[in-house]
């Protein structure tokens, strides 16, 4: 059986996790951004004004929140970052497209329409992000329209796959991804679906560096 690609989920939204994660042999590193009052702000939390930020009941206190460049910065052109765009900003996927010129990164959304900002960079990946059942009917039916700018991949809801629609999203072309895997048992799942891709905790199970497979 095949070793599945392994994304760090969010161990790019801190600058030290993000080299430790690189460091231990992620085939890509995944970190959330989102456009707050004219930055690009690194961090998977919502905000609730200047102050707090907010996720599931958990209410923090806004302290230093690393800002797009930094990471890029961090990174020093390693191609291995996956930026998952969150929130639907207007100005989120053009400030991003102007700060990447010609950086090598695959960027993710379940906001499609954001990818159209970077036609024009031969080396932006797209993956196009599932993660209800509405948003994998619509999928599909994209899918099966054949667009003239078809995506690298794309990113399903664990719970969602079954090996046959992984099967059927190949047959399309696709690079096929998968969130959460956060437990051996959910690997496990992952695996007997044939996913190429696993997202989760543990770049442990990364058994050595390698790089996302050539889409067909």
């Amino acid at each position: 059986m095949r070793r599945p690609l392994v994304i760090a989920h969010r161990a790019g939204n801190h600058l030290g996790t993000l080299r430790s994660a690189l460091d231990r042999g992620a085939d890509l590193v995944e970190a959330d951004v989102h456009a707050y009052r004219g930055r690009l702000e690194i961090r998977h939390h919502k905000t609730l004004g200047p102050w707090w930020l907010w996720e599931r009941g958990e209410l923090v206190l806004r302290r230093r929140v690393p800002q797009v460049e930094e990471l890029l910065a961090a990174a020093a052109g390693d191609p291995r970052l996956m930026l998952d765009l969150k929130g639907i900003h207007p100005r989120l996927a053009p400030r991003l497209a102007a700060v990447l010129s010609d950086t090598t990164i695959t960027i993710c959304t379940q906001h499609w329409w954001m990818l159209s900002a970077f036609r024009h960079l031969p080396n932006v990946r797209h993956v196009l992000s599932a993660g209800s059942r509405r948003g994998l009917r619509r999928l599909r039916s994209r899918l099966r329209r054949r667009s003239p700018h078809p995506p690298y991949g794309v990113c399903v809801h664990r719970r969602l796959l079954t090996p046959e629609l992984v099967t059927e999203l190949r047959q399309a072309g696709q690079v096929v991804f998968t969130w959460p895997v956060d437990t051996e048992e959910a690997l496990d799942h992952a695996r007997r679906l044939d996913v190429d891709g696993v997202i989760g905790k543990h770049v442990s199970w990364s058994t050595g560096v390698g790089g996302p497979p050539t889409p067909a």
